[in-house]
């Protein structure tokens, strides 16, 4: 299973900046203006600092009044110019970092929507979510605070290694030993939490992926009573992260103490030097006084600048597992088949403008299947559904059942073979049209937030409300939403927490008839409901299936007893076909399949 936390530091930093500076160059001009205001507001900083030194020797010199007044004023109007750049710089990056987060959130959005279904097999939930949470919240916090402090710091820490310089290139020999005392240590420090840091990561993702796997299914674990096992799982999980938070963050805070102990010995040193210096006169008080400020300074931006970096590498790791996601592919869709109604019913418009009735004929021919290319699900599936007809498949878990579904929309790609419907290659038709023309009612439903009137018209956006209650209607659903409180303007929460199952899957029923499809897929589509309700969702569907192809998946065999022709799967091969008289006759898979069931009722 692959997971979004694999590294602290991305696999190809140049790649990933490339990326991130195509988003940054939509907003060019706001950041040269960014770069500009926080060079204009380290320079004032710089300026203020060395602005001490002419203040000083004055007052020391002729000691007027009116010329420490001067050197004051225009200290402080240097000092302003930089709070107002800085307050300049710090507006516009947040504007910048908001429409930066903003055009990467949606361009991921779009793509994920693009993605096949292959693509969510292999991903859990909780790792796509945490592309939206955690590594955007990280790119943000990056954009919002770490960039114009990184160029702010870098551009602190150059001006005062030459203004030192300016002021005694001899003290300035002993802040360099101490500078480079402290690059050595935070390359040190950096290399031994680098380690722990990808454990903290990974140990990160488990824990959120256990956390989100025992919230979804709490009612299973109240019903086996599984709480203090899951605690205990809980636990380790929660350890190993602890225990390799401590390690990264043992040398990562270290950092800082050491930074700051090396520069308050610095200082200390350079200032008993310097007073020697100004002793024998080999400088005066105005520059060590300047001096002396810059070399307090000094291990501010340090600090600054080593965790800001830490952060940018954080973002740009982030940024790298997005950027994979958005490179992975779209589904192909090379057809040019279109779908179009009329008051007479659906065509297929082809490329050159020929129509072909949709009647709902579909045949497989020969076709193999496997998720994977080690793995056949169906090895050489061939059957037909003729227009109109109810095919019902069935077969034990795994036999390919759903599967043969999910191939006539594209869902999956196939192996070899080829699948038609109504003569044509359904790789030939567009994907959105193909889909069109289908209508799904899932075992497993799932309800949006919004009203029922909304998750009904869920299957056909322009319906009326006209429409959405005649479908209700024909799912049986209209007299039980019509005693809710406030009736088709019920609001639906938590995947309809608030309706009982059968209830959910009558809605999603529903939502299926108000597309009003050419074909219907049901995959156990009454496996929630009791058996009155079963019997009027049947009675509805009779309605619905008129003059429909209709593709039934069941394990209550009971239910398909009226199909036109019943497929038997069994390890991705059709064994058996026939309707439900002939199969009991030939008394084989079938037969055993329901005379076993028939038991059990």
């Amino acid at each position: 299973m692959r997971r979004p936390y694999t590294s602290k530091k991305p696999k190809d930093m140049k790649y990933t900046i490339s990326r991130m500076s195509g988003y940054l160059g939509n907003q060019r001009t706001k950041l040269i203006l960014v770069v500009i205001a926080v060079a204009i507001s380290v320079s004032g900083n710089l300026a203020g600092t060395y602005m001490i030194r002419p203040v000083v020797n004055g007052l020391l010199e002729n000691g007027s009044r009116l010329q420490l007044m001067k050197g004051v004023l225009l200290t402080a109007v240097i000092y302003a110019v930089g709070v107002s750049a800085t307050f300049a710089y710090t507006q516009l990056m947040a504007r910048v970092s908001q429409r930066f987060v903003f055009d990467i959130r949606h361009d991921l959005f779009s793509h994920l929507e693009t993605l096949p279904l292959s693509f969510f097999d292999r991903w859990k939930h909780g790792d796509i979510m945490s592309l939206f949470t955690n590594d955007i919240d990280t790119i943000l916090d990056a954009m919002n605070n770490s960039f114009s402090s990184v160029i702010k710091n870098s551009i602190q820490i150059t001006g005062t290694m030459v203004l030192i310089a300016v002021l005694n290139w001899r003290l300035s020999l002993i802040v360099a030993a101490a500078y480079i005392l402290m690059f050595a240590y935070i390359r040190y420090s950096g290399k031994r939490s680098k380690a722990y840091y990808n454990k903290q990561q990974k140990a990160i993702g488990e824990l959120d992926g256990y956390v989100q796997e025992m919230v979804s299914g709490e009612k299973v674990v109240k019903v086996f009573t599984h709480e203090r096992e899951n605690i205990e799982g809980f636990v380790k999980r929660n350890e190993v992260l602890a225990a390799a938070g401590i390690g990264a963050q043992s040398y990562a805070a270290s950092m800082i103490p050491a930074v700051v102990s090396i520069s308050y010995i610095n200082y200390a040193i350079v200032a008993f030097v310097g007073g020697l210096m100004v002793l024998r006169g080999w400088t005066d008080v105005g520059s060590l006084a300047s001096y002396l400020v810059f070399v307090r300074q000094a291990a501010a931006p340090i600090n600054q600048f080593t965790q800001q970096t830490n952060f940018l590498i954080s973002a740009l790791s982030g940024a790298e597992r997005i950027f994979n996601v958005l490179d992975e592919k779209s589904e192909e869709d090379k057809g040019t088949v279109r779908l179009q109604r009329h008051d007479a019913g659906w065509d297929w418009i082809k490329a050159d403008g020929s129509a072909v009735p949709l009647r709902g004929d579909v045949r497989f021919s020969d076709v193999v299947f496997g998720y994977t290319p080690d793995r056949k699900i169906l090895d050489g599936i061939s059957l037909y559904a003729k227009p109109g007809q109810m095919i019902a498949l069935v077969g034990s878990t795994g036999a390919g059942k759903t599967t043969i579904t999910g191939l006539v929309n594209r869902f999956y790609g196939i192996s070899s073979g080829t699948i038609l419907y109504d003569g044509i290659d359904i790789r030939d038709i567009r994907l959105s049209d193909l889909r069109h023309s289908f209508a799904y009612v899932l075992q497993d439903t799932h309800l949006f937030t919004g009203t029922i009137r909304e998750n009904i018209r869920f299957g056909r956006l322009d319906a009326s409300d006209e429409d959405v209650e005649k479908a209700a209607s024909i799912a049986n659903a209209d007299s039980f939403i019509r005693r809710l409180p406030d009736g088709y303007d019920t609001l639906v929460t938590n995947d309809g927490a608030n309706l009982s199952e059968g209830q959910r899957q009558l809605l999603s029923i529903a939502r299926a008839a108000v597309a009003d499809p050419p074909v219907l897929v049901l995959d156990e589509a009454t496996s929630s409901v009791d058996t009155r309700t079963e019997d009027l969702i049947e009675k509805g569907m009779d309605k619905l299936m008129e003059g429909r192809t209709v593709f039934v998946i069941a394990h209550r065999l009971s239910t398909v007893r009226n199909a036109d022709a019943i497929l038997v799967l069994e390890r991705g091969r059709i064994i058996e076909r026939g309707d439900h008289e002939e199969l009991m006759a030939m008394k084989g898979r079938y037969y055993s399949l329901y005379m076993g069931m028939f038991e059990l009722e």
